[in-house]
């Protein structure tokens, strides 16, 4: 078992949901702590309330790219780059997941037993969406780091 997944099955187990497991992890690798932030990822749970929205793993790593890439304060500018890397992932993800679930909402991935089946069934997911928008930001030019 490798360190994402260790972090991200630590989180899941202190009660985290998909979106806030990627931002902490992205926050922690930046060595930044966010409490508001990660707060706020919790409206992307379980395809935002209902389970017919994309999966929390897909927005949350766009999150994370932004996190990087995006407008954060009025004397800053979004990256260029940003809508590219955010379509890359999406496309990896909607080939990865929709692929294995037939979908990319949180339904089609953890059926109807609802978010109670996600911590079984998104582990893997969940961490293979960090890795890749690691591997985004890298291509595009960011420093995980921060």
């Amino acid at each position: 078992m490798d360190d994402t997944l260790i972090r991200l099955m630590t989180l899941g187990g202190k009660g985290y949901s998909c979106g806030q497991i990627l931002i902490a992890m992205a926050l922690e690798e930046r060595g930044e702590s966010n409490p508001g932030l990660v707060r706020a990822l919790a409206g992307l749970a379980y395809g935002g309330g209902n389970g017919l929205g994309t999966c929390g793993a897909l927005t949350g790593g766009n999150c994370i790219l932004g996190l990087y890439a995006g407008k954060g304060r009025d004397d800053e500018s979004e990256s260029e780059r940003l809508p590219a890397m955010m379509q890359e992932l999406s496309d990896w993800f909607v080939e990865r997941a929709g692929a294995r679930f037939g979908g990319i909402t949180c339904e089609a991935i953890v059926g109807e037993a609802g978010p109670d089946a996600s911590r079984q069934t998104c582990g893997s997911l969940v961490a293979e969406t960090f890795e890749k928008a690691m591997e985004v930001l890298v291509i595009h030019g960011f420093d995980p780091a921060g």
